[in-house]
């Protein structure tokens, strides 16, 4: 049974009936609403005859793009997949990471059905989504088993000024004229003009559609208790998802003012969240990143000037390939002659000034040690992390190994993501983790794992896609140091025969 929501003044009474009047007449947003519902309950598995996530993600064509191209991503094609069904994106991405693609995307599409004039209703809606995306980075952080309930109620957080901006512009309108002639804001003079809050209205239209009270209830706004106050479950995902919104609301156009009230955020909900300040700064920076690549109209996202960086880049890159082919000619002129450590030198310093890297290291696997150790370096303050750079051969479920059993060029976009933490090893974490990406080269002689070529890119560069041409150029390096290694091989062989 749908529980009803009473204003408690005529005026807001009146605001609601006219509200319902609009969704009728324009269509209501029940594909959201079930939308919601019935992604949530494949994420938390439970058996639903009416739903099926593979379906459901199917029945979206602009979904199945999506869904298909982040389970063939770096962060997932190390471990070997590639995905050309959904079923399986499901095995290698898993619901959570599905269904908050899907809730992202099914609340832009409302648009579609709206007026050609929707900008306004267009901003609020990917401020949510925005708001989704801090709310999921930081819910990684905190490793809260309310994660997907946390991503969801911030999306809703401000469902109310989403309601009015796409059902009822001329009262947003109004609204937003009386609050900039009396130098207020529109939450401030809303109950005057309409009857009742931004949050009422939210709530209002949860109960409407008839959306869990879990859900509604996460949708309130929450202020940070006092120190040492003890925090409800159904309070932190509140208090998640309020943060979530109003820093939605400051990042939206990336500018210094919203970033110090993004600090002063995180400092205020960090005892409540139960995550320290630095961190929580360190997961919207995260969020900042997916946001900039998701959105399309927010500032956040520049997208003129993405669109510069990567014609600058281009050209780069293109002056890198040249640098890599000439590299390759040198390989291949030397390959009778050169002994396996001056090819894998010569191919390090290649790839080193080709592809622009941070740093460059070459790693040797010596079986008597039973161990990886890094032996030649390019990039500053490489060379004092050499003794550090240290592991052992036998089999761990890291991305190194999956590479080393691969072969093949593994490129991690962002080595930086939350969910790819656990496929990191620790020595690389406690040296390495400047990096935004890598590329492993894995060496392999007659089928055993010889050592690998690792190169990666800091803040400095910018976020790095390589090319097809890139991926071809690197595979041909490193196919000409194996047959030096497997040169080697054969000598030594002969040798011990004779």
């Amino acid at each position: 049974m749908t529980v009803r929501f009473t204003a408690g003044t005529p005026l807001g009474e009146s605001t609601l009936a006219t509200l319902w009047e609009c969704t009728r007449r324009r269509g209501d947003m029940p594909g959201f609403a079930k939308a919601i519902t019935a992604i949530l309950g494949a994420m938390r598995g439970e058996d639903d005859q009416e739903f099926n996530m593979t379906r459901t993600v199917l029945s979206d064509p602009v979904l199945t793009q999506k869904v298909l191209r982040l389970a063939n991503s770096g962060m997932y094609s190390a471990f070997g997949q590639h995905v050309n069904t959904v079923s399986k994106a499901v095995l290698v991405l898993g619901t959570e990471a599905i269904g908050h693609l899907a809730l992202g995307l099914k609340l832009i599409e409302e648009l579609a059905a709206g007026s050609p004039d929707a900008t306004v209703a267009h901003v609020e809606m990917e401020k949510a989504v925005l708001a989704g995306i801090v709310a999921q980075q930081i819910a990684y952080t905190a490793e809260s088993r309310h994660g997907e309930e946390a991503v969801v109620c911030s999306m809703l957080h401000t469902l109310g000024r989403m309601m009015m901006t796409f059902y009822m512009p001329e009262r947003w309108h109004d609204l937003q004229h009386a609050a900039d002639q009396a130098g207020r804001h529109i939450d401030d003079v809303a109950p005057e003009m309409l009857g009742l809050s931004m949050e009422a209205i939210g709530h209002a239209a949860a109960l409407h559609w008839g959306l869990p009270a879990t859900l509604v209830n996460g949708m309130r706004k929450v202020t940070p208790p006092e120190p040492g106050a003890e925090v409800s479950s159904s309070d932190w995902i509140a208090g998640l998802s309020t943060m979530s919104a109003m820093c939605a609301e400051s990042l939206w156009h990336d500018d210094p003012a919203g970033a110090a009230v993004v600090k002063e955020l995180t400092e205020a909900y960090s005892a409540m969240l139960g995550v320290e300040p630095a961190n929580l700064m360190h997961a919207i920076e995260q969020a900042k990143v997916v946001a900039a690549n998701d959105l399309t109209i927010a500032p956040l996202s520049r997208p003129a000037e993405r669109r510069a960086k990567a014609l600058a880049k281009t050209r780069q890159r293109a002056a890198g390939n040249k640098i890599l082919l000439s590299g390759l000619a040198d390989m291949r002129d030397m390959l009778e002659t050169a002994n396996p450590g001056q090819m894998v030198q010569i191919a390090l310093e290649t790839v080193y000034k080709g592809l622009d890297f941070s740093r460059a290291v070459a790693f040797v696997r010596n079986r008597k040690d039973n161990q990886y150790a890094a032996k030649i370096s390019f990039g500053e303050g490489s060379k004092e992390l050499l003794p550090a750079l240290t592991f052992d051969d036998a089999y761990e479920p890291n991305v190194f190994h999956a590479a080393l059993n691969s072969d093949r060029v593994i490129f991690i976009e962002n080595a930086r993501d939350a969910k790819f933490a656990a496929k990191l090893p620790l020595w690389w974490k406690s040296s390495l983790s400047e990096a935004r990406s890598f590329v492993i080269l894995p060496l392999s002689a007659n089928g055993q794992p010889a050592g690998f070529l690792y190169g990666d890119w800091d803040d400095s560069f910018p976020p790095i896609q390589l090319s097809q041409t890139e991926f071809s150029l690197l595979n041909d390096m490193r196919a000409l140091v194996v047959r030096a290694v497997e040169r080697r091989h054969k000598l030594e062989a002969v040798t011990s025969r004779s």
